[in-house]
């Protein structure tokens, strides 16, 4: 079964301070994790999406989402696009019965990280970035140096497989609606606890990779990942388009 459908008539109409982003060298970088150590990180009303992996294993996931933003987009500026790079840090949840994302933090390769940090007072930080990615070659090259917060690497081969199932998952469907696709996210705002947004995209084409090299500082200083830990999956694609429905509101949990 394929990815569920999504097509104009899903896209809510975007506003003011809604972003449209054209997005290069994406990729989503999981992790198989102990539902128990990732539930003490998640606010009351939210826990980990749990699945049975091929070998009998119960375990939760966490994906870090790097890429880069070649034409960000704020709705109340259209006519200037920024460039920077950045990676969400996310994990597989359900909430008020739904299954979505919650947001550890995001890390920005760009100063305007001031606006979501001090503005909106969200976890969001400040890195260098780099990528190094060859499409032609089947190179994906991504990291992220000089912050206590998002130093991360990844080196892997991309391959000509597409996402189908994933270990874990029931089907291609399941994989889509859980690990690839998901819409809504939660995350801890400063001033009002926790908060919620959402983002639109058309369907994505991601490709599967072998990982010779892969690590998150995030993922390990929270105890969710082990230094030497392999990535359940690496899926990366060239480029895609999200809108970014912004800013975030206080969630009702």
């Amino acid at each position: 079964m394929g990815a569920p459908a999504m097509n104009a008539l899903d896209r809510p109409r975007p506003g003011l301070f809604d972003a449209h982003s054209r997005m290069r060298d994406f990729a989503i970088v999981t992790y198989d994790v102990a539902p128990d150590a990732l539930a003490r990180h998640l606010p009351r009303g939210i826990a980990p999406d749990v699945f049975t992996l091929d070998d009998g294993r119960r375990r939760a996931f966490v994906s870090a989402v790097p890429f880069h933003n070649d034409d960000f987009r704020p709705g109340f500026f259209p006519l200037f696009g920024f460039a920077f790079g950045q990676t969400n840090y996310r994990a597989y949840v359900t909430a008020l019965g739904r299954r979505c994302v919650w947001f550890f933090g995001t890390s920005l390769a760009s100063r305007f990280v001031v606006v979501p940090r001090y503005v909106w007072r969200l976890p969001w930080h400040f890195v260098r970035m780099r990528f190094a990615c060859d499409w032609g070659a089947g190179r994906y090259v991504h990291s992220a140096t000089g912050s206590e917060w998002g130093d991360a690497e990844i080196d892997a081969t991309i391959t000509d497989a597409p996402t189908g199932r994933l270990d874990g998952f029931a089907d291609e469907e399941e994989t889509a609606l859980v690990l690839t696709h998901p819409l809504e996210g939660f995350l801890a705002c400063r001033t009002s606890g926790v908060a919620t947004y959402s983002v639109w995209h058309e369907r994505l084409e991601l490709r599967r990779a072998l990982v010779s090299c892969a690590r998150f500082r995030v993922f390990e200083d929270l105890g969710l990942v082990g230094t030497d830990q392999a990535p359940h999956s690496v899926l990366v694609q060239p480029k895609t388009e999200f809108t970014i429905y912004l800013p975030p509101r206080a969630a009702p949990l």
